[in-house]
């Protein structure tokens, strides 16, 4: 998998290209872990470029929502695939992430 981070202003983006599965799904937990760090939290995945995901790609998901969430901050999700939305809508993990149509939108919504 491949993870394009890039900065919007004061907001960092992580976009991974591939699929959200297994040891992909930790890589991108960890770096996306290592940028909530640097970016006091200001930090928008732009899921544009990922096709499908697997329990293990929505764990890694749920498991940033709840690093975000002790600072009282929310993980916001751009660009999502109708495959993965539909992932997150069936097991009602959609409602625990913000969604945007675009990273413009979801960098704007910090200010």
């Amino acid at each position: 998998m491949e993870i394009i981070e890039q900065t919007s202003g004061a907001v960092k983006v992580l976009k991974p290209r591939g699929p959200l599965v297994q040891g992909d799904a930790d890589q991108f937990r960890l770096r996306a872990q290592a940028v909530i760090g640097s970016s006091l939290g200001r930090f928008v995945v732009d899921a544009s470029g990922i096709p499908y995901t697997d329990s293990r790609g929505l764990e890694a998901l749920v498991e940033l929502t709840e690093s975000l969430s002790q600072t009282g901050m929310s993980l916001k999700l751009c660009g999502t695939t109708e495959t993965v939305r539909e992932a997150l809508e069936l097991t009602d993990l959609s409602s625990l992430m913000e969604h945007y149509e675009d990273v413009t939108t979801a960098v704007r919504s910090f200010l």
